[in-house]
């Protein structure tokens, strides 16, 4: 665990990315998204894999960065598969680690632009580049079966939102888990109430999304609902 402590003013050189791998790594473009069902058909990856929303950042708590790690060692214990955000700091990195200590399935998708903000983990099953943010998102969505939101900034709340708001349109019927490590998203999960009481969002909506205080939660939560055969569909991207 000792690569991931870090301040959060740390930045990787764009210099020291290894360009051999972004050369034999194929970049999705926005223009491919209907096609990405296809396209992760092919990768062969047949576990069911789970889309982990979490920040970049550790956070001025170890616990942040120690459950995230924890919670990678357990998915890949249940045999389910990560997909990412790819990069190899903070939360997302320790997730990351996490999976691949036990040998786990780990897919990363990255947008080329942040190569050198984030920095992009060497050793996954799987790594993408895209072009956009949106793509990016869309692509994680397609591979997940579930959804799964660690403590992050506002780029993890934007993706639960999105995903969140994809669900109440129908788009996908997956599981959204939220884990609120030491009552870091206490806060949210009661603007989240209060939508609902003041009918910006019905009640049932508010209770899509299962929050749980510990991994081991989580990962009961996901053996339950995580199904192999669930898809999402691609023709709204």
């Amino acid at each position: 665990m000792q690569k991931h402590e870090l301040t959060n003013k740390q930045a990787v050189n764009k210099q020291a990315v290894n360009k051999q791998l972004i050369t034999n790594k194929q970049l999705i473009t926005n223009k491919q998204v209907d096609n990405l069902v296809e396209i992760i058909k092919n990768q062969a990856i047949m576990t069911q894999l789970v889309a982990v929303y979490c920040g970049s950042r550790v956070g001025n708590q170890s616990v942040f960065v120690e459950t995230g790690y924890e919670f990678g060692k357990k998915l890949a214990q249940a045999n389910l598969g990560l997909v990412y955000g790819g990069a190899n700091v903070g939360v997302m990195g320790a997730v990351a680690d996490g999976v691949l200590s036990q040998n786990g399935v780990a897919v990363g998708v990255i947008p080329e632009f942040l190569l050198n903000k984030e920095g992009f983990h060497t050793g996954l099953t799987r790594l993408h580049f895209t072009d956009t943010m949106h793509t990016r998102k869309a692509m994680m969505a397609t591979y997940a079966g579930a959804f799964v939101a660690l403590s992050g900034g506002m780029g993890t709340l934007e993706e639960l939102a999105e995903i969140f708001t994809w669900r109440q349109l129908g788009i996908h019927q997956k599981p959204m888990i939220l884990l609120n490590t030491n009552g870091y998203y206490d806060d949210f999960i009661r603007f989240l109430q209060n939508m609902a009481d003041k009918e910006f969002m019905s009640q049932t909506d508010a209770k899509r999304l299962v929050v749980c205080e510990t991994v081991d939660a989580v990962i009961d939560v996901l053996k339950v609902l995580a199904k192999p055969d669930a898809d999402v569909d691609t023709s709204v991207f």
